[in-house]
């Protein structure tokens, strides 16, 4: 009742959303109350530095009926108290901040775990991506529960190390186009060899063969195949459906169903909705780190258009821009880009070393009117600026 209480305060204040205020207020109170609120409910994670707050969409849609779930993306324990406190439905899905997965793991006691991604993220304050996976892969052997089942991509070396060292662990072959992270391998450190999809290292360590689900020009999740129609763009959507498709068909989902729900998703909290500002329509697009600005620029058509792109510094972004420069912006050769934000000047001189055209907006009422729906890229804080000073 506090948890509750609190955060609609907090929302009738206008101090904020009301989904991590009250959990810490609870926490406080209770200590164990991720692990009192989660007793008796079926419970699925998902963690991963890119993609987390999608797949968790993707997983609740596809269960079908009422689901607990963070949906504003709350994804650490405060926000788990909330969402918890929040509903008593049965079936939760949880999106999982990648550093917090052991404790998540510990407290909730899962039935399954979506194990996404790892690549650097946040560089002023997140762990290198070779400790986040020893973490995860020490939690993951320690966890005491035999029924538990992962749910992994067997594309990424670094989720592969942490998700070998369970019995019960469903490896998901899916297109994973940011390997830059996992060059060499975490059990040995010599480099891994790269021959299409299959990867393998000297040592021993490879990409497991034994696959259960498979996403080709179809789906195939054990022996079953249906066709995934997303209504939202990008090769890494597929693949993040396909995590969350093979998470579902673990606790018996009928999978022809969940597809067709999950196929209907258009937009994730804002992301990828066409929303209007100033006679201008905008696609917008979240990108929060290197891996997660290659993975969106993929989707833009050749075709010369403009796009704009938004990058700020707070806190919620990392206070460290310098991951601009892991970017592929030389992906954006041929187009035309508007810069915005805090650390539009930054941006700027990263696309200038890249040989990409930009202009850089200090007066956003100066930017000319398109008559095309324009793509804007942004990272966290700059994409709610852009999705609160917009319209559907």
């Amino acid at each position: 009742m506090a948890v509750r209480t609190v955060n609609r305060l907090s929302r009738i204040m206008g101090k904020g959303s009301g989904t991590v205020v009250g959990g810490r207020v609870g926490m406080k109170i209770a200590p164990d109350l991720v692990s009192s609120l989660a007793r008796g409910r079926m419970v699925i994670l998902v963690s991963g530095t890119n993609g987390k707050t999608t797949t968790t969409a993707m997983v609740v849609a596809g269960w079908g009926g009422a689901v607990t779930t963070n949906e504003t993306g709350a994804n650490m324990p405060a926000g788990h108290v909330a969402a918890l406190a929040e509903s008593k439905v049965e079936h939760v899905a949880l999106e999982v901040d990648e550093a917090w997965l052991a404790d998540t793991l510990a407290s909730t006691h899962p039935s399954v775990v979506v194990l996404l991604n790892l690549s650097r993220d946040q560089l002023d304050r997140a762990n290198e991506v070779r400790h986040l996976a020893e973490r995860w892969r020490k939690a993951l052997e320690a966890h005491h529960d035999d029924n538990l089942v992962v749910v992994a991509n067997a594309n990424d070396p670094l989720v592969v190390y942490a998700g070998e060292v369970r019995a019960n662990t469903v490896w998901c072959d899916v297109p994973t186009s940011w390997l830059a992270d996992a060059l060499s391998c975490p059990k040995c450190t010599l480099a891994i060899s790269h021959v299409g999809s299959a990867w393998h290292c000297a040592c021993g360590f490879a990409k497991p063969v034994q696959v259960t689900t498979t996403l080709g020009d179809d789906l195939v999740i054990d022996g079953a195949c249906v066709t995934l129609d997303l209504s939202m763009p990008g090769e890494f959507n597929r693949s993040n459906a396909a995590m969350a498709l093979s998470a579902l068909r673990c606790v018996d989902v009928n999978l022809e169903e969940a597809v067709r729900r999950v196929n209907a998703i258009q937009s994730v909290v804002g992301r990828f909705s066409v929303r209007r500002w100033h006679g201008h329509v905008l696609r917008l697009l979240l990108a929060k780190n290197p891996s997660g600005f290659a993975a969106m620029m993929a989707t833009l058509a050749e075709d010369g258009s403009d796009v704009w792109v938004a990058i700020n510094a707070r806190v919620a972004d990392g206070h460290d821009p310098s991951w601009l420069y892991d970017v592929p912006f030389e992906m954006l050769r041929g187009h035309r880009v508007y810069c915005f934000g805090d650390r539009r000047l930054d941006l700027a001189t990263r696309l200038d070393y890249g040989q990409v055209d930009f202009v850089v907006v200090d007066n956003d009422e100066l930017v000319p009117t398109s008559k095309e729906t324009i793509s804007l890229l942004a990272n966290y804080t700059a994409f709610s600026d852009w999705l609160a000073r917009s319209e559907p």
